[in-house]
């Protein structure tokens, strides 16, 4: 349970995700609009599927005018602090990223080791054991929010470095593609834990690898 007086903040931080959602089913409804009709704008659709598509448009407006000011009350709350500050030097971690981390983590000190937090952001596999022998299968336990935050942050990361780019290929070229970007958000998760438990800036490294490339101060 994390502390009482961040729940609130977490909860309002849950809620944009929620109306993320939202946004992103209004505008595959119009998208199956068009593909039903074989058109390429709503312009072009029939009058009442028309009216129906300007409504998702109308209605996803709506809900993103609402996420921008819920983001905004979260930007003057949390974006200030130091540890926030610490976080969005991380490759793969913005400022929403950050603001996820930091309200689902709570306190680092919940976690007496790594491991055990890597098992509650849900970035090590649950066992399945029968006849005697072992098997992986997606784990359940822990926090979800902390294992989307993190495979977001491992994507864009992926994306923009080329030293964690070189390391993902390789994962991939020996356990695939999922297992590969689990690893990412791995280690994304072990330089988070170093970070928050030593109260230290990023050092710039991955793997122990110097990375190249640095976010530019904003």
């Amino acid at each position: 349970m994390i502390s009482a007086e961040q729940r609130e903040t977490r909860d309002l931080l849950r809620a944009r995700l929620v109306l993320v959602g939202r946004v992103l089913r209004c505008r595959r409804s119009i998208g199956a609009l068009l593909e039903k009709y074989n058109v390429t704008t709503p312009a072009a659709l029939p009058a009442l599927p028309r009216l129906q598509a300007a409504l998702h448009a109308e209605q996803g407006t709506l809900l993103t005018t609402q996420i921008r000011r819920l983001e905004q009350v979260l930007r003057d709350q949390i974006l200030p602090t130091p540890n926030a500050q610490r976080l969005v030097w991380v490759p793969g971690i913005g400022k929403l990223v950050a603001y996820t981390l930091l309200l689902e983590i709570d306190d680092i000190r919940r976690f007496p080791t790594v491991r055990h937090f890597h098992s509650y952001c849900r970035l090590v596999p649950g066992a399945r054991d029968s006849g005697g022998k072992t098997r992986h299968k997606p784990s359940r336990d822990g926090n979800r929010y902390l294992k989307i935050a993190f495979h977001h942050a491992a994507i864009r990361a992926i994306q923009y470095f080329a030293e964690i780019r070189s390391a993902y290929q390789g994962h991939v070229r020996r356990k695939g593609k999922i297992i590969a970007r689990a690893r990412i958000a791995k280690e994304l998760a072990t330089i988070v834990y170093a970070m928050l438990s030593k109260e230290e800036a990023f050092n710039g490294k991955f793997c122990g690898h110097n990375l190249t490339r640095t976010k530019r101060p904003q």
